[in-house]
């Protein structure tokens, strides 16, 4: 009889795919691609200038499709031979997906996906042939599109199915977060006493909890040597 897998949930962020070349804004100032935070990831600046916005996304989009894995999610995903493997990623590339791993919660929504102004919760799927969004494009209810991106001050819908997997867990694992974020951050209230905790990440990242085993490394190379400590 096949024994149960032990459940293996990690939590990614920004640093999950810089070794991929995807940038991150909170190493610049606060900037993203020399765009200020505020007027591309809010909706008051979708709402100033949504152009802009539409604009800013498409460009990310282009970035993505030559963007490849590396070896941090590649070994995750090997992962799931031996464990069942659950991904809750603060990334909106389909980084994970395109490695191999087949459990990936999106918190934040994703790149190749678009939604109506109207009703942000019910995603489509960009053609990666017309990868572009413009003014006029409209989703299916006849409204204007945007990008399917949880934009700050924006609710999370997907924290709750999070907060189930971080429950169930056996092992949690941090990747490539600085924790700054919530309601992501919050997320290490709810893995149980006595888990295992490891976090990986080349700065040292404050946490309140004296259980965490920091791997002070990047994203590959953290993959790697948490693969050896559960093996």
């Amino acid at each position: 009889m096949e024994t149960t897998k032990k459940r293996l949930v990690v939590l990614t962020g920004a640093g999950m795919s810089a070794e991929s070349g995807i940038s991150t804004f909170r190493d610049s100032n606060g900037l993203w691609e020399n765009y200020r935070v505020e007027d591309v990831a809010t909706p008051e600046g979708f709402a100033r200038n949504p152009e802009m916005v539409l604009d800013f996304y498409n460009q990310r989009r282009r970035e993505l499709q030559h963007a490849q894995p590396n070896a941090g999610h590649i070994g995750l995903a090997e992962l799931e031979a031996k464990y069942d493997v659950r991904i809750i990623t603060q990334n909106v590339d389909n980084l994970h997906e395109r490695a191999g791993s087949t459990h990936v919660i999106h918190l934040h929504g994703e790149l190749m996906k678009y939604c109506s102004v109207a009703n942000l919760e019910k995603a489509y799927d960009i053609d990666p042939a017309h990868l572009d969004m413009h003014l006029g494009d409209l989703a299916p209810d006849g409204k204007q599109q945007r990008p399917f991106i949880v934009w700050f001050g924006e609710a999370v819908p997907m924290i709750e199915p999070a907060i189930r997997e971080v429950e169930a867990c056996d092992i949690f694992v941090i990747i490539g977060t600085s924790l700054n974020v919530y309601p992501a951050a919050g997320l290490l209230n709810y893995v149980r006493r006595g888990q295992p905790i490891y976090l990986i990440d080349p700065k040292e990242v404050q946490t309140y909890r004296g259980d965490v085993e920091q791997l002070m490394c990047g994203a590959s190379e953290g993959v790697r040597r948490l693969k050896e400590i559960l093996a």
